[in-house]
């Protein structure tokens, strides 16, 4: 006989026991549909008839705008990079480099009052750029010459990474529109000189400098072109050119700041711009850093400049033409038309007829560029030149003599 029994009829133990077993399997629900929302699953918890738990999780709408948003985010991690690296490149640079404000004293097209033939003198203020180096333990800032030309010491301020300073000493080299400001503080970063014959077309590169009196202002390219000459830079002009082109944005304010590669080195001073419209037409002139620092260091230890000299003059219409007339097939090289008497040019025994292919090694590409890459060789050094003469090429060594040391009257 089987006897069924309700609840209040059990002992008290065994009631305990079945209270408890509820509890833990409430617990266990819970605890499932806690589990379920803390780990941000939107859901429902359903009891099939095993009672078993099961979550269903609903698609979260993504809009076309963020799907762009992610697209654009992974497309630019290698754009990131570029830039991260021209945020230090510039950060690095900064300190070094110079806002030059310079009061010039220039004579006015008005006329005074009292003769027609007089002109009033009027200070005209002009801001432009400079970079800090150092030699021998003391800074300097270089600059253009055109930037602080008829100012005097007390006409120029100069600030450096925040800081007003008053130059020292004035030094001047007007036929590569160089100039050399001496400053007594020792608080000074230089910057890094890079070797601008490593420079090739293409190589990226970063303007910094003052356009419109804009300090600090950064602009980013390539260099376009190199040896850049005869370029009319205004009624005085540059003497020995050697330019690097550049498609860097350099405005008026630009000039006498730095050219800088991706290692953050100087590798020019930017000096001017080719423009119809007075602003940026993407076509900039730096001068190379080694010819600036072969200038920079005889205007510090000599006070000017010496400059290399061969002795010979040259034909400024030297053609292809006239080459393969000659039985010369290049379209290079510089032709001798006059050799100065007791001059290096004559001590080496060239002569007039003669074509100069080569100089120090590198290729002579027309007179102009010669006359400037002799005038930067170290006065008495002894270089090789190649040269072509009735049919045959020959190699000779000549000396570089002081141009201001030899008398043109011997």
């Amino acid at each position: 006989m089987k006897h069924i029994f309700h609840d209040n009829y059990l002992p008290e133990l065994v009631r305990r026991e079945r209270f408890q077993l509820r509890v833990a399997v409430l617990f266990l629900v819970f605890a499932a549909f806690h589990v379920a929302n803390t780990d941000g699953v939107q859901g429902q918890i359903t009891l099939n008839a095993s009672t078993s738990a099961r979550v269903t999780s609903k698609p979260v709408a993504v809009s076309p705008r963020d799907l762009l948003y992610q697209d654009l985010a992974a497309s630019s991690s290698a754009l990131t990079k570029q830039n991260d690296l021209l945020k230090k490149l510039v950060k690095l640079v900064g300190p070094s480099v110079a806002h030059i404000e310079a009061k010039k004293r220039q004579k006015s097209t008005v006329t005074n009052g009292n003769s027609a033939n007089a002109r009033r003198p009027v200070v005209v203020e002009e801001a432009g750029s400079g970079v800090v180096i150092e030699h021998n333990g003391n800074y300097y800032v270089i600059t253009n010459y055109h930037v602080i030309e008829s100012a005097g010491i007390s006409d120029i301020r100069i600030e450096v990474d925040g800081r007003i300073y008053s130059p020292s000493r004035l030094v001047h080299d007007r036929q590569t529109d160089i100039s050399v400001i001496s400053l007594s503080s020792k608080e000074l970063i230089p910057c890094r000189i890079g070797k601008s014959k490593n420079v090739e077309v293409g190589e990226f590169v970063v303007a910094v400098g003052s356009p419109f009196g804009l300090s600090h202002s950064v602009s980013y390219g390539i260099i376009s072109a190199l040896n850049r000459h005869d370029l009319d830079l205004g009624p005085q002009g540059v003497n020995y050119q050697d330019f690097m082109q550049t498609d860097a944005a350099i405005n008026p304010g630009n000039s006498g700041g730095p050219l800088i590669n991706l290692r953050g080195e100087i590798i020019g001073i930017n000096t001017a711009i080719a423009s119809n419209s007075g602003g940026n037409d993407g076509i900039g002139f730096s001068i190379p850093m080694d010819m600036v620092m072969r200038i920079v260091t005889d205007l510090i230890e000599l006070g000017k400049v010496q400059r290399g000299f061969l002795g010979v003059s040259l034909d400024s219409n030297y053609t292809y033409e006239k080459a393969s007339s000659m039985g010369l097939n290049v379209a290079y090289g510089a032709m001798v038309t006059r050799v100065t008497a007791r001059s290096p040019a004559a001590d080496a025994d060239l002569r007039v007829g003669d074509v100069i292919l080569e100089f120090n090694g590198k290729k002579v590409k027309n007179d102009s560029l010669l006359v400037t890459n002799v005038s930067l060789m170290p006065i008495n050094s002894i270089v090789p030149i190649k040269i072509f003469r009735r049919g045959e090429i020959s190699l000779i060594d000549i000396n570089i003599n002081n141009r201001e040391a030899f008398s043109f009257n011997q």
